[in-house]
C-alpha cells in the first residue's frame, strides 16, 4: 500500500501559504481522482476549495505509486490522503489546545479555520499546520471525520474543457520548441533498407533535421506543418524489408490448449499445478471470443522533452511515470536523477496505449538537440496502428445444471498478455518493452511476458465466478508468439471473462424457465449483492413491444464495486442494435463523489458498448488496416442510450474502485438483450450487423 512506502503526512499533505498541496502519485486521466481527493481533505479540515491545491504528479516529488491502473486510485492513494488529513486535525486540534487552552473535545474546524467553541477564537488551519513536523507519521487507526459530503471542488479545469480553452500536452507552446513527427515502418517486422539522400538533403535544406537510429526515423524542426509534410516524403522516399509481413492466420485458431502454458486458478489466483480435466458431459458449452480491440484515444499519444546537457525533461500523459522514467533512463544510459517526467494531461485511455512510446520517442529527439524542447505528436494513423492493443481473447464455459442451479462450473481464459507497460524487470524488461528500442541500431529484442500469476490480474481477471457454485474449475492458458503487441486495456480479462460468464448465466436461466434477475440472486448470498439486484429489479420499466432485455451482475475483481445492469435495445431490419435505456445500480461502499462515479460507470457503459458493436483491429500482411476511423468505427451519439443511474451510499463500508466496474457486465447485458429480441446468442464480439445476419442464416 502507498502508505507503507510513504508513511509521514509531508508525503501527503504539505502548506503553501493559506492553502493545503495535496499530493498523489495517481494521475487525472479523466477519472476524476483530483476532484475525490480534494473532496477527501474538504470533509477531513472542513475546508473550502480555494484553499486546496494539488501538487503536480512529478517525478522526484509525488509519491512513487507505481501506475494508475486497475481502480486503486481511491483505496490506494484515497486512504492515503484521507488518513495524512485526519492525522493533521488531530495536530492542528492539539497544537491549538496547547497554546490556546481547553482540551481538544473543545476545538472544532469549520471552513478553514480550528475554533474554540463558545468563543470568539478562530485560527487558520494553515496557520496551526505551517510547521509540519517532518516526522509526523500517518496515524491510519483515527476516525475518519464525516459530516457531510464535502461541496464539489472547483471544477475550472473542466470548464475550460469544455470551452475549448484548456491546455492539454498537445497544446504546450514553449519558447525555442521544435515539433517532431515519427516515420513509421509499414509494420512491426519491418526494417529501413534505404532513404533516397535527395529526399534528405531537400528535408535539410528547408531547415529541418532528419534523426535516424537504426530503423527509428523522425523529422523535427520549428515549424509544425513543414514537419509534418516533411515526415510524410520522408516516409515515401525509404525502403522497406518487411520480413515477409504479417502472419494473417486466424488468431482464435491459435487460442488452444495445446499452444498455451496453462494453470489452475484458485480463488482468483493461478497455480503452478496440473490442470484438472474438465467435466466430459456439461450440459452448457460455450466459446466467447473477443478480437483485437484498441484504445482509440481521441487524440494521439505525444510528449514533450527537452535535453539540458546533463539532464532529461520530459512532459507526457503516461499513467505510469515512475516506471517509464526507470525505462527511459535504462534505455538512454542515464541516471534515475537525470530524468524528470511531469504528468500533463492528454487524451486519456484507461490503460497502456502510445504515451510511453511518445516520451522516449521525443527523448531520442532531445538528445539530438540539446536545450531545445521537442514536442513530438504520433499521427492517427500512428496511434491506430502502433499503440498496444488489448490482445484477443477466447473463454471456453462449461456448466451442469442440477434441478435448475448451476452444480459445476468449468472456465478456460485464453490470450496473450495483458501486461506490457515498461515496468523494469529482469532482462531490461522496461527498456524492452518500449516500441523505439525494437527499430534503434542497438535493436532489442521484443519482451516475452512471464505468466502474471497475480491474484485476478491479466486475463483471469473476474475469471472466478461470484457466485455461490459448488464446484469451479478454472483455467489460464497464456499463448504467446501472436501477431500484435498487446497490453492493458481498461479491465484487463474481465470484459471477456464476465461477457462468457453472464452469457452462460442468462442461457442456464433460460433452460431454468427462471427469470435473469431470480436466477442470479439464487445463485448469491452475498446481501449486499442481492441488494443490488434487488434494487435493479425495483427500477426496471415495463418493456416496449419489440425490446429485448439483457440483464447482467459483477463485482470488478470479486472485491470491489458491485454492478448490476439492464440494458433495453432493440434490432432492426438492417440487423443494427439501437440501445434505447441503461438502467444502472451501483454498490461502491462510501461514496465520495458522486457525480463522479456515476461518470465513471456512464463512461464504461458507452466504451463497453462501443467494444460490443462496434470495434475490431484488422489488417493483412502489409500491416495494420484500422487506421482511422472508418476502418476502425467507434460508437457515435445516434447510439447513446437514455440512462438510468442509482448509487447505493454506504458509509459504513471503505469506498472501493469503480472506474472498470461496469464494462464487463455491459458487452454480457447487451449480448443477452440481442439473444431475447432475436432468439440469436452471440459469442463472438464485435455484435455488427454481418455478424447477426450470420448468426441468424446458421441458426
Amino acid at each position: 500500500m502507498s502508505l507503507d512506502t510513504y508513511p509521514r503526512v509531508c508525503d501527503w499533505l504539505t502548506v503553501k501559504g493559506d492553502r493545503i498541496v495535496i499530493h498523489t502519485g495517481k494521475v487525472d486521466i479523466g477519472q476524476r481522482i483530483s476532484t475525490a481527493l480534494m473532496r477527501i481533505v474538504q470533509e477531513e479540515l472542513a475546508l473550502p476549495s480555494s484553499c486546496i491545491e494539488l501538487a503536480p504528479v512529478r517525478t522526484g516529488e509525488a509519491p512513487d505509486e507505481g501506475i494508475t491502473s486497475g481502480s486503486n486510485s481511491i483505496e490506494q492513494s484515497g486512504r492515503a490522503v484521507a488518513c495524512a488529513a485526519a492525522t493533521l486535525r488531530r495536530h492542528v486540534i492539539a497544537r491549538a489546545t496547547a497554546e490556546h487552552g481547553g482540551d481538544p473535545p473543545d476545538w472544532s474546524l469549520d471552513d478553514g479555520y480550528v475554533q474554540r467553541d463558545n468563543t470568539n477564537l478562530r485560527i487558520a488551519l494553515t496557520d496551526l499546520a505551517r510547521d509540519l513536523p517532518d516526522d509526523l507519521t500517518v496515524d491510519v487507526t483515527l476516525d475518519r471525520y464525516v459530516p457531510s459530503i464535502a461541496p464539489a471542488p472547483d471544477m475550472r479545469g473542466i470548464s475550460e474543457m469544455v470551452q475549448g480553452r484548456y491546455t492539454f500536452l498537445h497544446d504546450l507552446d514553449l519558447p525555442g520548441m521544435w515539433h517532431a513527427r515519427r516515420v513509421s515502418p509499414p509494420h512491426v517486422k519491418a526494417t529501413l533498407h534505404d532513404i533516397d539522400a535527395s529526399a534528405v538533403e531537400r528535408i535539410n535544406a528547408k531547415g529541418l533535421h532528419v534523426f535516424r537510429s537504426g530503423s527509428f526515423l523522425a523529422v523535427a524542426g520549428p515549424r509544425e506543418w513543414e514537419v509534418v509534410k516533411a515526415a510524410t516524403s520522408l516516409g515515401l522516399a525509404c525502403t522497406w524489408d518487411t520480413g515477409g509481413g504479417l502472419p494473417e492466420t486466424d488468431v482464435f485458431a491459435q487460442l488452444t490448449p495445446e499452444n498455451a502454458k496453462r494453470f489452475p486458478v484458485v480463488n482468483g489466483t493461478p497455480q503452478n499445478a496440473p490442470v484438472p480435466d474438465p467435466d466430459p458431459n456439461p450440459d452448457i458449452s460455450s466459446r466467447f471470443e473477443r478480437p483485437y480491440q484498441m484504445h482509440g484515444a481521441l487524440a494521439p499519444s505525444a510528449a514533450l522533452a527537452e535535453w539540458t546537457s546533463d539532464r532529461l525533461i520530459i512532459k507526457s500523459h503516461s499513467q505510469g511515470i515512475y516506471p517509464l522514467r526507470e525505462a527511459i533512463a535504462d534505455s538512454l544510459g542515464l541516471a534515475l536523477e537525470q530524468v524528470e517526467i511531469t504528468h500533463v494531461p492528454g487524451s486519456g485511455c484507461y490503460g497502456h496505449n502510445g504515451a510511453d512510446d511518445a516520451a522516449f520517442e521525443s527523448a531520442l529527439v532531445a538528445m539530438a538537440h540539446p536545450g531545445t524542447p521537442i514536442l513530438l505528436k504520433w499521427s492517427r494513423e500512428d496511434e491506430h496502428a502502433w499503440e498496444p492493443y488489448a490482445p484477443a481473447m477466447a473463454v471456453q464455459v462449461d456448466a451442469r445444471l442440477t434441478d435448475g442451479r448451476i452444480t459445476a462450473l468449468s472456465a478456460e481464459a485464453y490470450s496473450d498478455t495483458h501486461r506490457g507497460r515498461p515496468r523494469p524487470g529482469p532482462n531490461r524488461a522496461g527498456p524492452a518493452k518500449l516500441l523505439a528500442n525494437r527499430f534503434r541500431s542497438e535493436a532489442m529484442a521484443p519482451y516475452v511476458a512471464p505468466p502474471n500469476m497475480g491474484n485476478h490480474a491479466g486475463m483471469h481477471r473476474n475469471l472466478d465466478p461470484i457466485y455461490d457454485i459448488p464446484e469451479a474449475r478454472l483455467v489460464k492458458n497464456l499463448v504467446q508468439g501472436l501477431p500484435h503487441c498487446t497490453s492493458a486495456m481498461r479491465c484487463l480479462g474481465a470484459v471477456a471473462n464476465i461477457f462468457a460468464l453472464e452469457s452462460t448465466m442468462d442461457e442456464a436461466a433460460h433452460s431454468a424457465s427462471v427469470d435473469p434477475i431470480t436466477f442470479r440472486r439464487a445463485h448469491l448470498t452475498d446481501p449486499r449483492a442481492i441488494a443490488v439486484l434487488d434494487e435493479l429489479e425495483r427500477r426496471l420499466r415495463p418493456l416496449s413491444e419489440g425490446m429485448g432485455r439483457g440483464i447482467a451482475y459483477a463485482q470488478y475483481k470479486n472485491a470491489m464495486t458491485r454492478v448490476g445492469l439492464a440494458v433495453d435495445l432493440t434490432v432492426t431490419d438492417a440487423a443494427e442494435v439501437k440501445l434505447a435505456r441503461v438502467t444502472l445500480v451501483a454498490d461502491a461502499g462510501r461514496v465520495i463523489d458522486p457525480d463522479g462515479l456515476k461518470a465513471q460507470l456512464e463512461g464504461g457503459v458507452m466504451q463497453a458498448a462501443s467494444w460490443a458493436l462496434y470495434e475490431q483491429v484488422t489488417w493483412d500482411r502489409d500491416g495494420i488496416t484500422s487506421r482511422d476511423w472508418d476502418s476502425y468505427p467507434v460508437i457515435r451519439f445516434d447510439n447513446v442510450p437514455r440512462f438510468d443511474i442509482t448509487l447505493l451510499n454506504d458509509p459504513g463500508h471503505p469506498s472501493v474502485g469503480a472506474g472498470e466496474a461496469s464494462p464487463g457486465p455491459t458487452v454480457a447485458a447487451i449480448a443477452n438483450a440481442i439473444c431475447h429480441a432475436t432468439g440469436l446468442r452471440l459469442r463472438r464480439m464485435p455484435f455488427t450487423p454481418d455478424a447477426l445476419t450470420r448468426a441468424a442464416l446458421l441458426s
